[in-house]
């Protein structure tokens, strides 16, 4: 319900909300439905960080989301990574369009981590790649597909709230 609150909040404040601002507004709820392990931090109130590969489509509007909200004592920071090899040390990566061509070696290097990936492809590239989640544009609505199954397998755990709004990826 959290989810929806804050979603429905973002939408009144603004007559018409543009599909990136949407987006930054999912990118920050799933953080909060989604529960790392504690060795993802180097400690108890490090920052959750949350990065972005390629050009960075949301312009200001992610780290407007994200502005001074704290997540599990972790306050949440925004990186803009200029390669893959940078971005380790984050908890959730966006993985923009642009890199698109290199879906599957980015999703190799971060294979084994516990990185919530997401992206917006408009195939299953992505999510049969070994991405977690993928926006997609259902009925002109942004829409997510979830990988749980890879999810659990880097240690994420997803909310079952979270998991009942996805749209199938197949």
């Amino acid at each position: 319900m959290g989810f929806f609150f804050a979603f429905s909040f973002l939408c009144r404040a603004q007559e018409k909300p543009t599909e990136y601002q949407i987006k930054a507004a999912f990118v920050y709820n799933f953080v909060k439905f989604v529960e790392w392990p504690p060795e993802a931090f180097a400690s108890t109130n490090s920052p959750l960080v949350i990065g972005v590969l390629g050009k960075n489509v949301f312009g200001d509007n992610l780290e407007q989301a994200i502005q001074n909200k704290v997540i599990n004592n972790h306050p949440l920071q925004l990186k803009v990574f200029p390669s893959v090899a940078e971005a380790g040390g984050c908890q959730v990566l966006f993985i923009s369009a642009s890199e698109k061509k290199h879906y599957s070696e980015i999703l190799k290097v971060v294979r084994d981590k516990s990185i919530l990936t997401v992206s917006e492809s408009e195939s299953v590239d992505f999510i049969d790649d070994g991405g977690i989640i993928n926006f997609v544009i259902v009925d002109n609505h942004v829409r997510f597909q979830i990988n749980n199954a890879r999810a659990r397998k880097v240690g994420l755990k997803m909310s079952s709230d979270l998991l009942n709004l996805a749209v199938p990826a197949h």
